[in-house]
């Protein structure tokens, strides 16, 4: 193999093509739009920028965040503090700074669309909007509305999210996180270079539905939508059932980031498991492990073994999570109470946070603090208001 295509620019495609490219394969990267905005993103976490330092340690605009507020109703708020901060760029210079790290790597970067790819022997022949191009191998990373349907994830109504919101001006040093009743996500303000992100993201829920929940908790916030700029995207959000069978690889291609379904079901993050499926998908067309079915089924197993897994467990969580009750209350303000009255959960919050805690050992870390937490908890609130006595109106799952 000699030459390797990127079908798309953004940080999932620029990695693999710098990790590609300084490997010494003739790469070209593909994409209309190169570096672009999206307002909802830019966000990394501690597990990002402790596997890939660059990602902290370069000169691109950017903001440390640290601390964070929960909300929701009848849980109050907490504050989380966060020892280890969130970095959060603007999407156009994040998406600069990595295709011009795969420029210098060597990566040749073409400001076409791919349109079309056919088979021509063992490579492939693409149609872009700027001509025709031919590689040996593709990876494909155009995202979660990959209009190529016979390469990558195949997404299901069940196996998206919806998120949309407004790019407003504005300033704030902390990121707010507000869960709403019947909801399966969430509404975030993000504070960004010279501007805020203010969104929702939910599931199972039409569009237009949230817009009117985000529009709603704006108004009450004092937030004007006057200046602000509306977007809205589509996240892939793999339904449990959907892990194992996931498109991820087929003859020829690779596919990472959400053109491959890799985003959180329960955060809705992409852009770590975009960048670190780069990295694996790279490694994974560069081992010595035989012929290239070979490395496809590489390239399966080390998504498996290194976050797939405990991605598809979250998958699993994120409804009880979202909509699911326990001690006579919603779970979500059952999480946003015990974060602010007891020290040993707010640890584990600080882990989730961070990227640290998988969700795989989620349960037993919580069962293990269990005691401990409803100690602090009972000793900030009063013993009855924690384990209350049962009546018809409060049932358990």
């Amino acid at each position: 193999m000699k030459s390797v295509a990127i079908l798309g620019g953004g940080p999932a495609g620029a990695f693999a093509a710098e990790q590609l490219a300084s490997a010494g394969l003739r790469v070209v990267v593909f994409d209309e739009k190169l570096a672009w905005e999206k307002p909802c993103g830019g966000g990394l976490t501690y597990k990002a920028y402790s596997q890939y330092p660059f990602l902290i340690e370069n000169s691109t605009p950017k903001r440390l965040v640290h601390e964070t507020v929960l909300s929701a109703p009848r849980g109050g708020e907490a504050t989380l503090k966060l020892t280890d901060p969130m970095v959060i760029y603007s999407r156009f210079d994040l998406n600069r700074m990595l295709l011009e790290r795969a420029e210098r790597a060597g990566a040749q970067i073409e400001k076409a669309r791919v349109l079309k790819m056919t088979r021509q022997g063992a490579g492939w022949q693409l149609h872009t909007s700027g001509g025709a191009a031919s590689a040996d191998f593709c990876i494909v990373a155009m995202g979660a509305r990959n209009p190529l349907r016979e390469v990558g994830t195949e997404l299901k109504p069940r196996d998206t999210m919806t998120a949309l919101g407004y790019y407003v001006p504005g300033d704030q040093e902390r990121i707010d996180l507000q869960f709403l009743p019947g909801l399966e996500g969430y509404i975030w303000i993000f504070p960004r270079c010279g501007h805020l992100s203010v969104g929702i993201c939910g599931k199972g829920e039409p569009a237009a539905a949230l817009r009117q929940r985000l529009e709603r908790f704006m108004m009450e916030r004092g937030i004007s939508r006057k200046d602000g700029t509306f977007y809205s995207h589509l996240l892939p959000s793999l339904d449990s059932g959907s892990w194992q069978a996931n498109r991820v690889a087929g003859d020829g291609w690779m596919a990472v980031g959400d053109s491959a379904g890799l985003v959180d079901p329960l955060t809705g993050e992409g852009l770590y498991y975009a960048i670190r499926s780069a990295d694996l998908a790279a490694r994974a067309l560069l081992a010595e492990v035989g012929d290239l079915a070979a490395k496809l089924a590489h390239y399966r197993a080390l998504l498996r073994h290194d976050f797939a897994a405990d991605l598809e467990f979250g998958a699993h969580l994120a409804k009880r999570f979202f909509v699911g009750r326990i001690l006579c209350g919603a779970v979500t303000e059952r999480m946003v109470e015990f974060t602010r009255r007891s020290p040993r959960f707010s640890l584990i919050m600080q882990d989730l946070f961070a990227g640290r805690q998988p969700y795989a050992g989620l349960k037993r870390r919580l069962l293990r603090n269990l005691n401990g937490s409803l100690y602090d908890l009972g000793m900030s609130l009063g013993f009855a208001r924690v384990v209350p006595r049962k009546s018809p109106g409060c049932q358990n799952p």
